[in-house]
């Protein structure tokens, strides 16, 4: 016992619920260091360690592409956990929002390079991969202004395909399993291509979407200043009109009394 309140401490006063989802005060004090970021943080750092282990004595010890494709499943794993984690406890974080899709691209490139480079897998066919990839990518940073392309079904489906063709690669398969990789694989590619036409739809319509919302803001915004404007010229024009013709008014008197003074004169 210390005697200094937890609100004093830095704490909120109150024992978490256990299984429960933190608050929105827990969002201003997700640190660096939370388990999201943790396991992002272990999948860039698995991306050196899995080449190394692929090509360990040339690439094609079947004990050593074990390992590595151990070390393979254990990133693609922790993709499906890190950002549920964000966004389920409100861990959600700059370096979390950059360095999660990075992670994610940084081991399947990996493997889909080091793959072709061993002759297992097609270039052409790691080049469409990572054409789609990298593309969409840049096209969520070309619309995110204006909204945020939803993850899809079918992007999960990709994502899904991908992974399982790829660690399939990876474990040196013979015979009939060597045959169903190349079948997966091709479904990967076909998902691939389909996804990633659908996202340019998608982004293409949200962006007309958001500059059209811009366009008619700014109309709305010069209506009201042009509405706000009239009222003041009024006003202005208003006073003038006053100033002139209290002027008037004060003008008539004097002229009339120099008139009579001079025809005084004149008559004397």
């Amino acid at each position: 016992m210390t005697g200094v309140p937890a609100s004093a401490a830095g704490g909120s006063g109150t024992k978490p619920v256990r299984g429960g989802k933190l608050g929105s005060a827990a969002v201003n004090q997700a640190s660096l260091w939370n388990i999201a970021n943790l396991l992002t943080m272990l999948r860039l750092a698995l991306v050196p360690g899995f080449v190394m282990l692929l090509l360990h004595n040339g690439g094609y010890d079947p004990a050593w592409r074990s390992v590595a494709w151990a070390a393979f499943a254990i990133a693609m794993i922790t993709d499906l956990f890190d950002g549920h984690i964000a966004r389920t406890y409100n861990l959600v974080t700059d370096f979390g929002k950059i360095a999660d899709p990075i992670a994610d691209k940084a081991i399947m490139g990996a493997a889909l390079i080091c793959l072709s480079y061993l002759g297992d897998l097609p270039w052409w066919v790691t080049g469409v991969i990572l054409f789609r990839e990298i593309g969409i990518t840049l096209m969520r940073f070309w619309v995110i202004r204006h909204a945020v392309i939803p993850a899809s079904r079918g992007g999960k489906m990709k994502t899904l395909a991908q992974g399982t063709a790829a660690g399939m690669y990876v474990l040196a398969l013979t015979g009939p399993l060597a045959t169903l990789r190349f079948w997966v694989m091709a479904v990967a590619v076909v998902l691939t291509v389909v996804t990633g036409l659908d996202y340019v739809r998608q982004a293409v319509v949200l962006r007309r979407k958001g500059l059209a919302a811009e366009r008619a803001a700014a109309a709305e915004a010069a209506g009201d200043s042009g509405v706000s404007a009239v009222p003041g010229a009024a006003a202005l024009s208003g006073a003038a009109e006053s100033g002139a013709f209290g002027a008037a008014e004060g003008a008539g008197p004097v002229s009339g009394a120099s008139g009579a003074r001079g025809s005084a004169e004149a008559e004397r």
